[in-house]
């Protein structure tokens, strides 16, 4: 089988390789090395040339591949874990390594070819403006810059950090576990019942000194209108709560826990 091709199309033996293996749309990993081998030994046939040096590299190919079709005759050898020996590794290696190449050289040959056509205008600015330099008057460029000025400068500089800082984070300090008796309170609003018998939801809230103080007392209160110590009066919606303290005594929360 004849194969009408020159040298010159390939770099060498791995190029003219990658052209059999691409032309006969063979799987590089799975090579048929005897088909292969008889397509390279029809090509070095036709081969047309005095450099011995260029002949030379495709007879110790085709020697190569020669070898390993000899090898894949024989029974298939085994390695220290037991598993088969490919003869074509080798080779596949090369050709890998080979086409990689081949493919970067291609990409590079491409950008020189895109540099080619980038031309660049070399700068045409006259000598006398690329060395004129303006004069700066240091006296007349500091003349309005006075003690105060700088001190409205600093101050300017100041407010523009402080706008930076987070006004909710910022303030952010070590949280700490607030200490309520929820005993304790349940017995401090039914004091303060007993004493005021009608007072002010709204009043009794704003007299707590936390955020904590307010959620126990609100609970507490809940607590009460349930037992029916106290009577809830709203006119209308919206409106302030009027608590009246309907009980005579003061008694424990069952199942409270400080």
């Amino acid at each position: 089988m004849s194969i009408p091709v020159k040298l010159e199309a390939f770099e060498g033996p791995l190029d003219l390789l990658l052209h059999l293996i691409d032309k006969n749309k063979i799987n590089i990993y799975d090579i048929p090395i005897s088909e292969i081998t008889e397509q390279y030994l029809d090509y070095i046939k036709q081969m047309e040339s005095r450099n011995m040096e260029i002949m030379s590299e495709f007879l110790v190919m085709a020697a190569t591949l020669i070898n390993i079709k000899s090898k894949m005759l024989l029974p298939v050898e085994v390695d220290e874990e037991d598993e088969p020996i490919d003869p074509r590794q080798e080779l596949v290696d090369r050709l890998l390594e080979y086409k990689m190449y081949k493919y970067i050289s291609e990409e590079l040959k491409d950008k020189q070819l895109d540099a080619s056509r980038v031309m660049f205008k070399p700068p045409t600015i006259p000598q006398e403006i690329a060395d004129f330099k303006e004069d700066i008057n240091l006296e007349e460029l500091l003349s309005d810059l006075t003690l105060s000025r700088l001190h409205e400068i600093f101050k300017s500089i100041v407010k523009k950090q402080v706008d930076k800082i987070d006004p909710i984070r910022s303030k952010f300090g070590k949280i700490e576990k607030e200490e309520i008796n929820l005993s304790a309170k349940f017995i401090q609003i039914q004091e303060y019942g007993l004493l005021h018998k009608t007072f002010s939801f709204r009043n009794l809230l704003e007299a707590q000194h936390s955020k904590m103080e307010v959620i126990v007392t609100f609970l507490c209160i809940l607590e009460l209108m349930k037992l029916g110590r106290v009577q809830i009066e709203q006119e209308c919606l919206f409106d302030d709560i009027n608590i009246t303290y309907l009980a005579t005594d003061i008694i424990q929360m069952e199942g409270a826990e400080a």
